[in-house]
């Protein structure tokens, strides 16, 4: 292959990219401004023209899948020779280095990899070894803390010198310490270990480093912007020597800070590599000028960025339709009416659209109207609202109290939350009613008689027959809502995921909130309706087998599932202060510039046609919240905004760009909080209680109750009652 071939259909910067060969180099690569082509190419040109052996090239992505991609680009380009190279994640790339060199750091090349899964149970372990308590010392939250601390190179060691008086940290450190032990004793690493024990094999034996440094000439790493610490510092390690570090990415696009992403390592490449050349992809080849310079208007507002203007040869095209809804119910509605009139009038593919929401939750309004519709749909990076594990397990305890008969639902919360009633024990109740010919729910009448049945699990499940037969009780004069929330509130649901204090653990919260908003808008469009008949109601949305359409289905996921990928039109929803932007960045400009480029990256997966919609009102925790439109929609110049489609034209745009009246009050959400440090509060299980502990904005307080420690509550689900003010 030649020179001309190589460089053959690249812009100018693309060809400036390919070709500036030699000391370090960062390529600003604009949303859909051909990066993996470039970087292909760069390779391509490498190898061919620069005569570097395909063993000197360090090709570094973020996904198999990504990785994967490049090589086949790279065998279409130079041939089977591609196959000599190293394409990898990060990950891949160390577990290759380690499995040469572990005995230098006290493990054999045959070492294990742990899941998170493996990685839990060995922390279980660790805490049952010292005697912790798991409902206090949670190892999902533990995991997390020593992932956080690995991502920043803090081995035990490290960690225990940090921790301060903070007497968590301390537990922690105690945990971390034995885990490594156990870690090593096994010949494990997790995936946090796969980088820190690279960059410590390198770091403690020069002679490793000096080799991997003069084996890859040149590195190239993709999506510089998504980069964490231990990775910052394993790529900086490799490229020291020769200096031919070829980063691309966008700090447009750094969406990923919540899992340790560091925006701050592309934006200080410079400082880094003083002689470094940068270059700017910026001519967009995916949407179309309108959609662009709204995209523009948008995150040139954030501070933390390097200048660029993404431009397209393409025609101005549609502007950026504006959707105006009374509630979450109409916002469904109406994106679903322009779902269908896209597919009847342009001729699209369901699958040539997509729904983008801020957070899974969002997604039941409009998958309810999707289902009304006939509309076949799938979710990425998500499960479908109603088949997510916290919605069936709540649905499973509604289910029972209306049909005793029903032995699954029964069966799926028998030991949900944990209670002490394991697989053994539900086997020998599972032969006892084969035997005996009845429901599980009747077994439980008569639990006594299972033979072998555990002191301590006939003791649980005779608490939890009673604890059904409470419920059954409070039923007789409760609305669906009430009962719902007794039951996350009784079962121990909501304290375990308290306790858990994950990210997953916030987003399943997240989403019983919004089943909370699904029974209380039943509640109030049906005065008498009666759980039967809610869950019927429930049933019919989640019965859409019958007509799946496997080849055209509309696209739903979060902002964040859909960075990377494109539509021909997009639809952004929920664009409303404390919805998106999220409730939580309102007092951080760190992630309200985070929440910007979000919306950035939203915006730039569109291809023809974008849609952003607003809610005047939405239904939280139970209650209707009237809400502003978001400030990232004040920022698209009104010329390119299409409001169309709303009634009330001047009155929609007035908002956003027209001076308020004096007085007038912006309703931003905010969590309500009505509890002060040293409130004396009533539990309906636990008693008074003082309050010990209250974050800005957030929803969960600390209550300290005697006899009973600490306890973490959600506010807008506990039963408390205020006694007395500090």
């Amino acid at each position: 292959m030649d020179n001309t071939s190589i460089l053959e259909g690249l812009n100018d910067a693309q060809r400036e990219a390919v070709t500036t060969i030699g000391g370090p180099l960062l390529i600003l690569a604009g949303a859909g401004s051909g990066k993996t082509r470039v970087l292909t190419h760069r390779i391509a040109y490498l190898l061919e023209v620069e005569k570097v052996p395909p063993w000197g090239i360090l090709a570094i992505t973020f996904t198999n899948k990504a990785a994967n991609e490049m090589k086949e680009r790279l065998a279409g380009l130079i041939g089977p020779v591609a196959n000599d190279m190293w394409v990898s994640t990060f990950h891949s790339a160390c577990v290759r280095i380690l499995r040469s060199h572990a005995a230098k750091i006290g493990y054999n090349r045959n070492f294990v990899i742990y899941d998170t899964a493996d990685r839990e149970t060995l922390l279980k372990q660790c805490i049952k070894e010292l005697d912790l308590d798991p409902k206090r010392f949670s190892p999902k939250a533990i995991g997390a803390t020593i992932s956080n601390a690995k991502n920043e190179l803090k081995d035990a060691r490290k960690f225990s010198k940090e921790t301060g008086d903070d007497y968590y940290l301390e537990i922690v450190s105690g945990v971390y310490a034995l885990f490594e032990e156990k870690m090593a004793a096994n010949n494990a690493f997790d995936f946090d270990d796969l980088l820190m024990k690279t960059v410590e094999l390198f770091q403690n034996n020069e002679g490793i480093l000096e080799f991997y440094q003069d084996k890859f000439l040149h590195v190239l790493v993709d999506e510089y912007q998504d980069t964490n610490h231990a990775q910052y510092i394993l790529v900086n390690l490799l490229a020291r020597k020769h200096r031919n570090l070829c980063v691309v990415g966008d700090p447009d696009q750094s969406i990923y800070r919540w899992r340790g992403a560091d925006i701050k390592n592309i934006l200080s490449f410079e400082r880094d590599y003083p002689e470094a050349t940068v270059i700017k992809l910026e001519q967009n080849y995916r949407s179309t000028a309108c959609i662009l310079t709204a995209a523009n208007a948008v995150i040139k507002n954030n501070s933390g960025r390097k200048e660029k203007n993404l431009w397209t040869a393409k025609p101005g095209g549609d502007k950026v339709f504006l959707i105006e809804a009374e509630d979450e119910q109409d916002e469904a509605a109406k994106i679903t009416a322009e779902i269908i009139s896209l597919k009847t009038s342009s001729n699209m593919l369901y699958g040539d659209m997509a729904v983008l929401y801020r957070t899974h939750a969002q997604s039941r309004a409009i998958e309810e109207e999707l289902v009304r519709n006939n509309i076949s749909y799938q979710i990425f990076g998500g499960t479908k609202f109603y088949e997510r594990k916290e919605i069936k397990d709540i649905l499973a305890y509604l289910k029972v109290l209306v049909n005793k008969d029903d032995d699954l639902s029964l069966a799926r919360i028998i030991n949900v939350p944990k209670r002490g009633i394991g697989p053994t024990s539900q086997a020998k109740i599972g032969e006892f009613i084969l035997q005996r010919g009845i429901s599980l729910y009747e077994a439980l009448s008569i639990i006594h008689q299972v033979p072998g049945l555990s002191g301590r699990a006939l003791k649980q499940l005779q608490g939890f027959k009673k604890m059904l037969e409470r419920f059954e009780e409070e039923l007789e004069n409760s609305s669906v809502r009430d009962i719902t929330s007794y039951i996350l509130n009784e079962t121990g649901y909501l304290e375990a995921l308290l306790r858990e204090d994950t990210i997953e653990a916030e987003t399943r919260r997240d989403n019983l909130t919004e089943f909370l908003n699904v029974t209380a808008f039943y509640d109030q469009r049906n005065p008498d309706g009666s759980l039967e008949d809610f869950l019927a109601e429930v049933s019919l949305v989640t019965d859409i087998d019958d007509y799946v359409e496997e080849e055209d289905k509309l696209v739903l996921m979060t902002l964040h599932s859909a960075k990377g990928l494109e539509f021909p039109a997009v639809f952004i929803m929920g664009l409303e202060e404390g919805t998106f932007p999220h409730f939580r960045s309102l007092d951080s400009e760190l992630e309200m510039e985070e929440e910007r480029r979000l919306c950035y990256v939203g915006m730039t997966r569109a291809e023809e046609k974008l849609y952003l919609s607003y809610a005047k009102k939405r239904f939280i925790y139970g209650e209707t919240r009237y809400k502003v439109p978001s400030r990232f929609l004040g920022e698209i110049p009104e010329e390119y905004l299409d409001n169309s489609k709303n009634k009330e034209k001047e009155k929609t745009l007035g908002y956003f760009f027209a001076d308020k009246p004096a007085g007038e009050k912006t309703d931003v959400y905010r969590p309500d909080n009505k509890y002060e440090l040293g409130d004396r509060v009533f539990h309906k299980k636990w008693g008074v209680g003082i309050v010990v502990e209250i974050k800005p904005g957030d929803t969960v307080i600390k209550v300290a109750f005697p006899d009973r420690g600490i306890k973490s509550l959600d506010i807008h689900f506990a039963p408390l009652t205020v006694v007395s003010k500090k």
